[in-house]
C-alpha cells in the first residue's frame, strides 16, 4: 500500500507472546503476519526472557515494521506472576525500541474500544471483529488475536493523531 506503515503489535506473556503484524494505510489495514513466541516453565527465566527477545528481534529484522504497540498488562492477585509477566512486558518494550522503533503502549480497555467499540468486550467479540478487520487473519492462538488487535488499535490512534497534527496547521 502507498504511504503504508507497518505496525507490529505485541501482547506481551512469559509462557506465549503474542505478536501480529499489519499494514496501515489510512483507513486501510492489510494483515501481514501473527503468531506466538511460547516458553516452557522447565527453562530457567533468564531463558525464557532471551527466547522472547530473539524471536522479537528476528520478527523485526525478517518483517521490518515501522512502529511497534504494546500492551499494557493487568496487575496479576499473584505478586511473583506479575513481577515475571512485567519482566516479558520489559522485553517486549526493549526489543522493538533498540531496533529505533517508535513504542507505543495501549491499556486492554482502549484496545478493545478501539476495534470493538466497548471496553467491556469478551475476547470472541475481539477476535471476531479483528477477523472482519483483516480478512485472511490467520489467528491460531488468542495471543496473536491480542497482538493484532493491538496492532489496529494503534493504526486507529495513530490516524486519529495525524488528522489532530493537520488540522493544527491549517
Amino acid at each position: 500500500m502507498n504511504g503504508s506503515v507497518r505496525i507490529l503489535g505485541i501482547d506481551p506473556g512469559l509462557t506465549h507472546t503474542g505478536w501480529g503484524l499489519i499494514e496501515s494505510a489510512g483507513s486501510h489495514l492489510r494483515f501481514l503476519a501473527a503468531g506466538a513466541i511460547s516458553t516452557t516453565t522447565a527453562e530457567d527465566l533468564p531463558e525464557r526472557l532471551c527466547r522472547i527477545h530473539a524471536a522479537l528481534m528476528g520478527l523485526i529484522a525478517e518483517w521490518t515494521p515501522d512502529e511497534a504497540a504494546v500492551e499494557h498488562t493487568y496487575v496479576n492477585k499473584n505478586p511473583q506472576a506479575a513481577l515475571k509477566l512485567g519482566q516479558a512486558r520489559g522485553i517486549a518494550l526493549l526489543a522493538p525500541a533498540s531496533a529505533g522503533l517508535r513504542v507505543a503502549e495501549y491499556q486492554a480497555m482502549e484496545v478493545k474500544r478501539a476495534v470493538v467499540g466497548t471496553g467491556h468486550a469478551d475476547k470472541i467479540q475481539v477476535q471476531d471483529m479483528v477477523k472482519r478487520l483483516l480478512p485472511g487473519a490467520a489467528l491460531r492462538r488468542a495471543d496473536a488475536a491480542d497482538a493484532l488487535a493491538i496492532a489496529i488499535c494503534h493504526a486507529h490512534h495513530r490516524g486519529t493523531r495525524a488528522l489532530l497534527a493537520q488540522l493544527a496547521r491549517a
